[in-house]
């Protein structure tokens, strides 16, 4: 049987998603977790990898197991065995064919800028502090210039091993909530960092610095040394991803249906 999880955790204590040699990852400790309700070793694919101090509202995972366990024993099994900081929302059957990578549609990402004089407190795990103002209606004017498909390697990490740097932007936009800016991105797919790299141009533009346009020359010029600097990892979460419907999964994570 396969089976589907949707996972949120706070990214903060570990070094990333993806099971490492050393270092504590998210998904070492669901599949600790998951090994141990069904007494066999298991093994998880997920959406997508998150790096270290990022954090996930809905990841996706899927794993195979033989093991008779009802849906809602997957559930408070696993959570009984994870850390405080990782929780399985939701656990699901879903067809052989089913893959929680392949099979998505699309990815979002919403980062969390706290803009304010004073450092955060209570959300500091889950924030990146601004003390300049920011003018969230530049950012966003500014982050239009990235829909459609484009070569995206001004934001892309020296790291990435991604085969090609080109991606489709499906939507992208900056708002303002009181003191908070939010910035929220859905494509078909992500470089190494493109989020925070994309902020922390936007960061630039929002306090003035550079131009609205600055966007869509970085964008034009493909030349990562010359965009911004990467944002800090803290106010990065993954959203999750979309599936076509057709898959039944819940609906935070299905494509929106069209309107007539």
């Amino acid at each position: 049987m396969r089976i589907a999880l949707g996972i949120e955790y706070d990214g903060t204590d570990f070094s990333g998603w993806q099971r490492l040699t050393e270092g504590p990852s998210v998904q070492a400790a669901v599949e600790l977790a998951l090994s141990k309700v069904a007494a066999h070793p298991v093994e998880i694919s997920c959406a997508g990898r998150t790096d270290a101090g990022v954090h996930g509202r809905c990841q996706v995972v899927h794993f195979d197991t033989e093991a008779c366990r009802g849906m809602r024993g997957w559930v408070l099994g696993a959570c009984s065995n994870l850390p405080a900081s990782v929780a399985v929302l939701w656990a699901q059957p879903v067809l052989d064919s089913f893959h929680a990578r392949y099979a998505a549609r699309s990815r979002r990402y919403r980062y969390h800028i706290l803009n304010r004089p004073v450092r955060a407190a209570l959300d500091a795990r889950h924030v990146t502090w601004e003390r300049l103002p920011l003018d969230a209606d530049r950012m966003h004017a500014a982050v239009q210039a990235l829909l459609g498909e484009h070569d995206f390697s001004a934001f892309r990490a020296l790291s990435c091993q991604a085969a090609h740097p080109r991606r489709s932007v499906l939507v992208a936009g900056v708002r303002r909530a009181d003191e908070h800016v939010l910035v929220e991105i859905e494509a078909n797919a992500f470089l190494h960092h493109m989020v925070r790299n994309i902020v922390g141009s936007l960061l630039l533009i929002g306090r003035g610095e550079q131009p609205v346009e600055w966007m869509a020359q970085l964008l034009a010029g493909r030349d990562r040394q010359v965009a911004g600097p990467t944002a800090p990892a803290s106010g990065l979460t993954f959203v999750g991803p979309r599936y076509e419907r057709h898959w039944a999964l819940p609906e935070e994570v299905s494509m929106r249906e069209l309107s007539a």
